[in-house]
């Protein structure tokens, strides 16, 4: 009986035979017997008497019965039988060895699975035998599939706000220079109400202070702002949690907006603004020069009122204007009764001392950040440190260069000594000793003044050394004589101190020999005769 292959082989060997591949190498890419891969090819060539009649119909295949049957069944593909039914006609361009298994490999990617682990889920289970790379470049030809449409997605009044940054119109200067400006541009989602400014720089303060001024010509604020991955916002970006620069996260806390930098190089997801910079910089700016940044926002902000906010908005169909007086204008978030406090910010690393530099001064922090870095901010007034979670650690007045401003709760225990403790520190030290102890150290402070903080420093110094007994009776001994010097205190102990006992000379002793003994042995070692010599 003959072999019979399925219908997705067959079918696969006679796309590739229309192809113009050989016999040879469509067996060698399906893994079949090249004798096989000749009897249907022959089988699916037309007879003589069909010669127009289309592969599988009873002309073509020689029987009624072969025209419905599937392909490599005993109709179809046994001996005597009909050729195959043809399948549609392929598409252009040169047909893949894994075309056979487009359904396998399409139902393992929905699965997740990489292109290696279907090669080999093919060799393993299915007898491939083509090539990994044949499965890779077939894997991402199916990868490519047409893109979904963009959905567009409508705010309710003062929910958003996007902003971005465009160029703005030249600056012509009294002395002949030109200067590149920065348009910003504030754009309400709903309404399309929008604000415009020109700045030189794009930098953190510019971009804060026209945040500032569009919400004060708004007269609020919207909860959320779609700003984009600017270098002056965000300082480190990510789709799913950006860092934002910690003044424009203290300005957001403010204002309470919630800041949503967009997913880099996917301008469509701020496209109102997109559209409303081109808007700006179409309508109102090209072909324009000024004179001086002020000239060129004065001319925005009357072109915003009698232009941009007078115009039908193509999407809304709306008044711009109409729309943000009567629906957006209410819903916006109110400003707090202060303006933001704009202050300088930087990264500082607290040095050896315990200090950082800010502007030629220094300023102390706790001992535990020595050596690490911190986030400071400073106005014409304070300076505040922070953590790396901008919890405040330290606030110190502002001081003129050369200035230090250390705080005592900044110094490591350690590091402060006895004088500059105090004498209430001292004198509490020194009541430990006894009651004669400290009466002579109240004294002494009293007597002496200042210089008699260090004399009481030495007095509880001696408890290190000598018996607090001792030490009593010698400052009770120098109260009486009205004597407040340490020396005198250091010569009582010495003369106080109990003398060394004088040890009693023995005579007789069961280890000391009688002098008896000693008179026989002297004896007896002269009357021994001298040697010959």
């Amino acid at each position: 009986m003959a072999n019979r292959l399925k219908m997705a082989l067959v079918e696969a060997i006679l796309t590739l035979h229309r192809r113009g591949w050989s016999g040879r190498r469509i067996a060698r890419e399906l893994g079949v017997d090249r004798a096989t891969v000749a009897r249907y090819l022959h089988q699916s060539r037309p007879s003589a008497n069909a010669a127009n009649a289309p592969i599988g119909s009873d002309a073509a295949s020689g029987g009624s019965n072969a025209a419905n049957a599937p392909i490599g069944s005993d109709a179809a593909g046994g001996e005597g039988a009909g050729g195959p039914v043809a399948t549609d006609p392929p598409s252009a361009g040169r047909l893949s060895g894994c075309d056979p298994w487009r359904q396998v490999i399409d139902t393992k990617l929905a699965l997740g699975l990489t292109a290696q682990r279907i090669y080999q889920d093919l060799v393993g289970e299915y007898g491939y035998n083509g090539s990994y790379y044949s499965v890779r470049r077939f894997v991402r030809r199916l990868g490519q599939r047409p893109s979904l449409p963009f959905r567009r997605l409508e705010c309710g009044p003062g929910e958003e706000a996007q902003v971005d940054f465009g160029a703005g119109a030249p600056i012509h200067l009294p002395d002949g220079r030109r200067r590149h400006t920065h348009v910003f541009r504030i754009v309400l989602s709903h309404s399309r109400k929008a604000y415009s400014e020109v700045v030189y720089h794009q930098t953190t303060e510019a971009f804060l202070g026209c945040l500032e001024n569009a919400f004060c010509s708004f007269g609020g604020a919207p909860q959320r702002l779609i700003l984009d991955n600017l270098r002056a916002a965000v300082a480190r970006a990510d789709w799913f949690d950006p860092e934002l620069n910690p003044k424009v996260r203290s300005f957001a806390q403010h204002y309470g907006v919630v800041m949503l930098p967009t997913k880099p190089y996917m301008a469509r997801h701020k496209g109102k603004v997109e559209r409303g910079v081109g808007y700006v910089k179409d309508n109102a700016l090209k072909g324009r020069t000024f004179t001086s940044l002020q000239e060129q926002n004065d001319f925005l902000h009357d072109w915003e009122t009698t232009v941009a906010d007078t115009r039908l908005h193509g999407t809304t169909r709306h008044q711009v204007g109409k729309l943000f007086a009567e629906v957006e204008r209410g819903a916006l978030q109110p400003l707090p009764r202060e303006r933001f406090p704009f202050f300088h910010e930087a990264r500082r690393t607290v040095h050896r001392d315990g200090h950082i530099e800010v502007k030629r001064a220094y300023y102390s922090v706790p001992p535990e950040y020595l050596g690490r870095q911190v986030w400071v901010r400073w106005d014409a007034r304070l300076v505040r440190v922070f953590n790396d979670r901008m919890e405040a650690i330290a606030v110190h007045v502002n001081h003129e260069p050369g200035r230090f401003s250390t705080q005592g709760a900044h110094i490591a225990a350690e590091k402060i000594n006895s004088v500059e403790r105090g004498a209430a520190w001292l004198l509490s030290r020194v009541r430990r000793i006894g009651p004669e102890a400290s009466r002579w150290a109240e004294a002494v402070i009293t007597v002496r003044g200042i210089e008699g903080v260090r004399v009481v420093q030495g007095l509880s110094s001696l408890a290190n050394r000598h018996p607090c007994s001792s030490i009593e009776r010698a400052c009770g001994i120098a109260v009486s004589y009205d004597s407040y010097r340490l020396r005198t205190i250091r010569a009582l102990i010495e003369r106080l101190a109990p003398k060394q006992e004088n040890l009693p000379l023995l005579t007789e002793h069961p280890l000391i020999r009688s002098l008896s003994e000693y008179q026989q042995l002297v004896h007896a070692s002269f009357q021994k005769e001298p040697r010959d010599e």
